[in-house]
């Protein structure tokens, strides 16, 4: 009898470690920006040169956009110095079911302006600004002339 050999155990290649996942919370939704948020920074954009007018056309509604293409050709919230304007603060009060007035303190290093815009909710439950208006002179209306 021949005795027993004692056998190694077979070597294999190091397999990698396979990197595991961190254990995660639970996803929350983001809550949803209030309207009068959306509303102010895109209508900074627009009077700001950072975007074109027509970037707002599906967003407004009525005179809104006559306005705002009027405002937007005076770029009163075009800074010289680089800084870029920001939305510092926002107001609004509900006249009525579906309709919000809104209020926005733009600023600009140490400059600050106020913008004031309207908006109304459509059948389609969109928002959609109906006026907009900045401190200084006012765009002419057709009834105006």
């Amino acid at each position: 009898m021949t005795p027993a050999r004692a056998t190694a155990p077979a070597t294999t290649p190091a397999t990698p470690a396979i990197p595991t996942a961190p254990a995660q919370t639970p996803h929350r939704p983001l809550p949803r920006p209030r309207p009068t948020d959306v509303f102010a920074d895109r209508l900074l954009a627009v009077l700001s040169g950072q975007r074109p007018v027509h970037w707002m056309l599906r967003h407004t509604a009525g005179r809104a956009y006559d306005e705002l293409a009027w405002l937007a050709e005076r770029s009163p919230l075009r800074t010289t110095r680089g800084t870029l304007p920001v939305v510092r603060d926002i107001g609004y009060e509900f006249p009525r079911p579906g309709a919000i007035e809104a209020f926005a303190r733009i600023g600009a290093g140490d400059q600050l302006r106020a913008m004031a815009f309207r908006l109304e909710q459509g059948r389609d439950l969109r928002w959609r600004c109906t006026a907009v208006e900045l401190g200084g002179p006012r765009p002419p209306h057709p009834y105006d002339d």
